[in-house]
C-alpha cells in the first residue's frame, strides 16, 4: 500500500487553487485532504486534520500565507509546508523562511518541479535558496527540444540536466550551477537513465549528443 503525503492547499484564486489540486490527485503518492480559498479556514482545518504538507498562497483575504506559516511555527506542528507566490522578491522569501517554510516557488514555474519539489521536501532532501526560486520559473530555450520532451516524457528540469551531462560535468559541478542538492541531480540522472533506457554513464551521453544537447 502506498503511504500517501496529506496535503492542504491554501489559495484565493480558486481556478489556480483547482488546477493545482488536479495535477496533485494524479500522483499515487499524494492526497489532497482540503481546498480553501482563505487562510482563516485552513487554520480551521489544520486544527481538526492530519496533514503533512500545507502548500499556501502569500495573499488571501483575511489570514494570509505568512500567517499560516507563522500559525505553525508556534503550535510546532510536524507540518511541511511550501509557499506558491507570483512574487520574486528575495525579501518576501526571507520572510518566509524565517518562518519555517521548507520550499518557495514561484507560480510559473514548471509543474513537474513542484510535484519533485514536494517529494524532495517530504525527504528533507530540498535546499531552499532564491537563486533556484528564480531558476525554476525563467523562461528556457528548450522548445526545440519538445518532440524529445514529449517522447521521452521528460521534464525541462531533466532536459537542462542532461544539457550539463552532455557537457560532461559532475553531479556537483551540475548542482552548484542550478542551485540544487547533489541528490537531486542523481535523482534526476536515475530517471534520465529510466526514461532513455541507458544503463551506463557513456551511453547517457551518447544519447544526449543525439539530441543535440551537446
Amino acid at each position: 500500500m502506498v503511504n500517501k503525503t496529506r496535503i492542504l492547499l491554501a489559495d484565493d484564486h480558486k481556478l489556480f487553487a483547482a488546477g493545482i489540486q488536479n495535477l496533485l490527485s494524479r500522483e499515487a503518492d499524494f492526497e489532497i485532504v482540503g481546498v480553501f480559498h482563505n487562510g482563516k479556514e485552513a487554520l480551521e482545518a489544520l486544527e481538526n486534520s492530519k496533514v503533512d504538507l500545507v502548500i499556501t498562497d502569500m495573499n488571501m483575504p483575511g489570514t494570509n500565507g505568512l500567517a499560516i506559516l507563522q500559525h505553525i511555527k508556534k503550535k510546532r506542528w510536524k507540518i511541511k509546508t511550501i509557499v506558491l507566490s507570483m512574487y520574486d522578491e528575495e525579501e518576501i522569501f526571507r520572510k518566509c523562511i524565517k518562518q519555517g517554510v521548507n520550499a518557495y516557488m514561484l507560480k510559473n514555474a514548471d509543474t513537474d518541479e513542484l510535484i519533485f519539489t514536494i517529494r524532495e521536501v517530504m525527504e528533507d532532501r530540498y535546499l531552499a535558496n532564491f537563486d533556484h526560486v528564480l531558476k525554476q520559473a525563467e523562461d528556457d530555450d528548450f522548445e526545440q527540444y519538445d518532440h524529445f520532451k514529449m517522447a521521452f516524457k521528460l521534464s525541462k528540469r531533466e532536459i537542462e540536466i542532461l544539457k550539463w551531462i552532455a557537457k560532461g560535468k559532475t553531479s556537483k559541478e551540475i548542482a552548484d550551477a542550478l542551485h540544487l542538492s547533489v541528490f537531486t541531480v542523481e535523482t534526476h540522472r536515475k530517471h534520465l537513465h529510466q526514461k532513455l533506457e541507458v544503463s551506463s554513464m557513456a551511453e547517457l551521453v551518447k544519447k544526449a549528443l543525439e539530441m543535440g544537447l551537446g
